[in-house]
């Protein structure tokens, strides 16, 4: 799959400003696929945490994202770097199946079951179930993540996790689901 041309562009610059500003300590990296679909899945902490992402590897990922985003000259900046644009209010079949076109050309999807940032006291919200139903879909590997710590300049607290990539087995989308979502939580209340 052709890469974005503004992905492309500002990927180092990307890498560079989390690097030096954020300094943050990635672990699992090996758990990434050089190749072959995945999709990654996570927790999400700040507006930041897409770029976090990015500068984790050397793939190209393409998130999905509220469609608001796409907005005035922020949508043309965001589809020049492959972001797949989604509607909250409905269930975004579209959205969902731009993915799954990208699944199948072997692409790698970042994706929030969450649905949006994490501002409640719950360690987790409620996951959405389009991750697994999309790695399902198209027998890619579901990648978990967590995000831990705060985007403080020059802390040194923010932690990125990537567990063992696995294959959604089952029918049962929900069940698969309370999985993912359980990998997630229980790392995140380990701290």
């Amino acid at each position: 799959m052709k890469e974005p041309i503004l992905y492309k562009i500002t990927k180092p610059i990307i890498n560079l400003f989390v690097k030096i500003t954020f300094r943050p300590k990635y672990i699992g990296l090996e758990n990434i696929p050089k190749s072959g679909k995945i999709v990654l899945a996570g927790n999400h902490t700040n507006i930041l945490d897409p770029l976090l992402i990015i500068s984790s590897t050397k793939r190209v990922i393409h998130f999905l994202a509220k469609d608001s985003l796409y907005k005035g000259f922020k949508g043309i900046m965001f589809k020049n770097m492959g972001i797949i644009p989604v509607n909250r209010k409905i269930h975004d079949k579209e959205a969902l199946n731009i993915a799954i076109s990208y699944l199948n050309k072997e692409a790698s999807i970042g994706v929030f079951p969450e649905g949006t940032i994490n501002k409640t006291d719950d360690i987790i919200m409620p996951f959405k179930i389009g991750a697994v139903k999309m790695a399902y879909e198209t027998d890619s590997y579901i990648v978990p993540f967590t995000i831990k710590g705060k985007y403080k300049v020059f802390n040194n607290n923010l932690k990125i996790e990537f567990f063992k990539p696995y294959k959604i087995c089952r029918d049962n989308l929900t069940l698969e689901n309370e999985k993912l979502m359980k990998i997630i939580s229980d790392s995140l209340e380990r701290g």
